[in-house]
């Protein structure tokens, strides 16, 4: 079983963190382990009206962001990589840095560390030079920012449907390809 971390920090985007996990769970070889902030718990609340526990269980397993001892602590711990999403600028920053003082951020470390693929979902606007500069070092280390930029050819009816198409997206970065992908068929003659 190959395994995806999953970490959600406190930044605004919470649906697509939803489709991200509900999508992983149509794999039947891969695990989503999921890290959420205390940040992205208030978050949760704000933005939807699932409990805690509903949210957690969407997840194959879940760890407490407080236990800077759980698996994915150690570059031992094998994964695909990892995905943070949303992305606070605080979590940003704290990964650019390597201020490591919670899970989500030393898992994001070892993951860097390991070469492996991080993905962050870098929520913010208008962003700020210290935030510019911190993704710019992010990027040259070979982290992908991807921020949750809206995609109008593809006609979505909701934000849930532009999260769900986002959200395959994201997961496509790890070889993983779902029905919800929008694959673009060129533009039409006018």
């Amino acid at each position: 079983m190959r395994r995806l971390l999953v970490g959600v920090s406190g930044a605004s985007g919470i649906p697509i963190a939803i489709s991200v996990l509900k999508q992983i769970q149509k794999i039947h070889d891969v695990e989503s382990h999921l890290i959420m902030t205390r940040g992205a718990e208030m978050t949760l609340r704000q933005e939807t009206d699932m409990a805690l526990s509903e949210f957690q269980d969407l997840a194959d397993v879940v760890y407490d962001d407080e236990n800077i001892g759980a698996g994915p602590a150690s570059g031992t711990f094998d994964t695909m990589g990892m995905i943070i999403v949303p992305c606070s600028m605080k979590t940003a920053a704290g990964i650019c840095s390597g201020y490591s003082d919670n899970l989500l951020l030393r898992a994001a470390d070892v993951t860097i560390k390991e070469g492996r693929k991080l993905v962050l979902v870098a929520r913010e606007s208008p962003l700020s030079p210290v935030h510019l500069r911190n993704l710019s070092e992010l990027s040259s280390m070979g982290v992908l920012i991807v921020p949750p930029v809206v995609s109008f050819y593809e006609k979505n009816d909701s934000l849930l449907a532009w999260s769900d198409r986002f959200a395959a997206r994201l997961l496509l970065r790890f070889g993983i390809e779902g029905k919800e992908l929008y694959h673009w068929q060129g533009m039409q003659k006018i």
